[in-house]
């Protein structure tokens, strides 16, 4: 049950909450997962701040320099720690590096005596294909966006949600400092896969899981996978909604082109390949406030589906 709508207040008063008003109003959060492959996660289990890297207590110039290294690579680098906020090992700090590609995801993880050594490893060679230099790491994690600072629907929402995930699957579940798309919290991202889930309550993320490491997806919280851009995870979505498909493996990008709006995805499947059409828009008249600190509303992406059909028809 949501507690406030877009006419309850202005931004940042305490009966206003971004995830509460994008409920009200029934926002799809399909297609709306960030795009990126690349991640790096760095245990901290300090204050994080609002722009975790470069406001917590990090040695000196390392978030500035995390920063520069997300940028040039086109990388997600995000602060963790357990939902106890207990360290993760005595032997050091732990680390994971992520390649969410779409056929071979592949995830590593160590323990580091210093933050600083994070500089060591080798994201570029993770992206083609080789290793930062850590150790392969079997199995999913489970990052849930939990960071107050910088939103307040990510702690209220997003911590039941990791507390919830801690009990029942301890050694898999992460906070994480930011993830994006505060509005759709309580937000997890399913690492090396980069499946994005929100509005997530602790029931549903206990369902997601459930579906998780049976090899399906829920496809009424998923918001996309992060390995593709935002109209081609609406167009897999709605495909996989029309043929029922919830399968990992069952729908397959084989290919993307876009005409100014529209974009035209085809996928594989077991049965035939198909051809989604989706026009992805920002309408002025659609604007509203995206976020608890937003100071002016903003037009949210929207996806329209113009076609689903048999490649080639």
């Amino acid at each position: 049950m949501s507690v406030a709508s877009d006419a309850d207040g202005p931004a940042g008063t305490p009966a206003w909450r971004c995830a509460a008003a994008s409920l009200d109003r029934d926002e799809p959060v399909a297609g709306s997962a960030t795009h990126v492959r690349t991640w790096l996660l760095l245990e901290h289990v300090g204050p994080w701040g609002r722009t975790a890297l470069l406001d917590a207590r990090l040695p000196d110039g390392l978030g500035a320099e995390l920063s520069r290294r997300a940028q040039q690579l086109r990388a997600k680098i995000l602060l963790i720690r357990r939902y106890s906020s207990e360290p993760d090992s005595s032997d050091g700090l732990r680390v994971f590096a992520a390649q969410a590609d779409p056929v071979a995801p592949r995830l590593e993880s160590g323990l580091l005596s210093d933050p600083r050594d994070v500089l060591d490893l080798d994201l570029a060679a993770l992206r083609h294909g080789g290793t930062t230099g850590l150790s392969a790491h079997d199995g999913d994690i489970y990052c849930v966006c939990t960071n107050g600072r910088h939103d307040a629907c990510c702690a209220e929402r997003g911590r039941p949600v990791a507390k919830a995930l801690a009990a029942a699957h301890p050694e898999e579940t992460w906070e994480v400092s930011h993830v994006g798309g505060d509005r759709f919290a309580g937000n997890m991202v399913v690492l090396p896969h980069g499946l994005y889930y929100g509005q997530l309550d602790p029931a549903g993320a206990l369902d997601v899981i459930a579906a998780q490491r049976a090899g399906r997806l829920d496809l009424d919280r998923l918001r996309g996978r992060s390995t593709h851009p935002m109209p081609v995870q609406a167009a897999e979505i709605a495909l996989r909604r029309e043929l029922g498909l919830t399968g990992f493996d069952e729908v397959r990008l084989t290919g993307a082109t876009s005409d100014g709006e529209v974009t035209r995805a085809v996928f594989s499947t077991p049965t035939s390949g198909y051809a989604v059409r989706v026009r992805t828009t920002r309408s002025p008249a659609t604007a509203v406030r995206l976020t608890c600190t937003a100071g002016r509303p903003e037009p949210p992406i929207a996806h329209d589906v113009l076609g689903i059909a048999e490649a080639g028809t």
